[in-house]
């Protein structure tokens, strides 16, 4: 929807790809889809769900046998974010790298974006 021909919308770190396939394969989803919601101290928080299904206005990336989902809503927001999976001696985690964020809270859980992408919204 908002891509750039022959670019993926998200990439994913081979850590991000291999936990995302093992989910896939404990659970027996499609993959996992992404998105982001109003809420937290900065302004937005990014979604992750389980899909049984694929919507046909999902953006898909693959890479090995992952398999993300981006929502439509999501997908502008999204673009050019890679996505990581981090383990440290307290915690495990996806981490999102956006080049569209222009700030996060301090415990990184809410995002903020360019106002001149949420406008609209």
């Amino acid at each position: 929807m908002f891509g750039i021909p022959g670019k993926q919308a998200v990439s994913m770190t081979d850590a991000a790809a291999r936990q995302i396939a093992r989910l896939m394969a404990k659970d027996g989803t499609k993959g996992l889809r992404i998105g982001i919601k109003k809420g937290g101290c900065a302004g937005m928080e990014y979604t992750m769900s389980y899909v049984a299904e694929v919507d046909p206005m999902d953006e898909v990336v693959e890479q090995g046998d992952a398999r993300v989902m981006i929502a439509p809503m999501a997908q502008m927001f999204l673009f050019g974010t890679e996505i990581d999976y981090e383990t440290s001696l307290l915690e495990s985690g996806f981490k999102f790298r956006n080049p569209n964020v222009v700030d996060a809270c301090g415990c990184g859980e809410s995002i903020k974006f360019d106002e001149k992408l949420t406008a609209d919204k």
